[in-house]
């Protein structure tokens, strides 16, 4: 048994569906959340500064004493998660990826599309990863730049998010042959609806649960699972935006959600 809480951190509010997905499976965990609002988009920027925010990040959630951390962010997977797990080599820092690759392959799949941040897609982790464990499967890549500004803005459910999918995604679909669809950035879940209506005969692969799975199957192994823990969950963003606040009052819609401001500096 280990009550200490899970923390998680996004460059905004998409991480938020990979903690729902945890509330879902393991609602006894306790959740620390750090959302980097302020500092939004990672996807446009260079490498050493997602390495640079995500340190940052790591740091203020270390001082909180969590048993677990998870990046729930695609582009600071990509990037960070090595840089992290040797600064912290004593605490299970889980990323989105791997988790999702494992699935994918398990899977059978044969020709898989992803679709992700500019920086996710420029680093080819996803399809190198995916090719390291099944040289023969196919992998097409998408950025898709435009898409969490909108989600960070709120327009996840509306006709412009929808023309924006369309905008990418139609001659990506049409142009190449693949079955299954991974969801290479944790804020696409919320735009989830659009591409299923769209494209319905892709099947979609959600790198914000498959980490949850993962980290699931990694407490029961180690016995630290929380039992009647007294703490309430704790959620921490750079900028209070009041589209931020609609975002997490729509996400979180009848629990006691609060969230607090804490900026973190170099």
């Amino acid at each position: 048994m280990d009550n200490r809480p899970i923390a998680f951190f996004d460059s905004g509010l998409g991480g938020l569906t990979s903690v729902q997905e945890l509330h879902r499976q393991l609602p006894g965990e306790k959740v620390i959340y750090y959302g980097d609002t302020a500092r939004t988009p990672y996807g446009s920027k260079s490498p050493d500064t997602i390495r640079r925010f995500a340190t940052q990040i790591v740091d203020y959630l270390v001082s909180k004493n969590p048993k677990m951390i998870i990046i729930a962010c695609n582009t600071a997977t990509s990037w960070a998660l090595d840089s992290l797990r040797e600064r912290y080599p004593d605490i299970p820092i889980l990323g989105v990826i791997g988790p999702t690759v494992r699935k994918v392959v398990s899977d059978g799949c044969r020709k898989v599309g992803v679709i992700a941040t500019k920086a996710t897609i420029g680093s080819d982790i996803y399809g190198r990863s995916l090719k390291a464990l099944d040289p023969s499967i196919e992998v097409y890549s998408l950025a898709l730049p435009a898409v969490v500004p909108l989600v960070e803005e709120g327009f996840t459910d509306t006709k412009i998010m929808e023309l924006t999918v369309r905008h990418y995604m139609d001659d990506f679909v049409k142009d190449n042959d693949f079955e299954d669809l991974i969801l290479g950035c944790t804020h696409y879940p919320l735009i989830a609806g659009h591409i299923r209506s769209l494209y319905p005969g892709i099947r979609l692969y959600n790198s914000s649960a498959e980490v949850i799975n993962e980290a699931r199957e990694l407490l029961e192994e180690r016995d630290m699972l929380a039992e009647n823990s007294e703490l309430t969950d704790r959620y921490y963003a750079s900028d209070l935006s009041d589209n931020f606040i609609a975002m997490t009052d729509l996400l979180f819609a009848g629990t006691d959600f609060k969230i607090k401001f804490v900026k973190l500096e170099d």
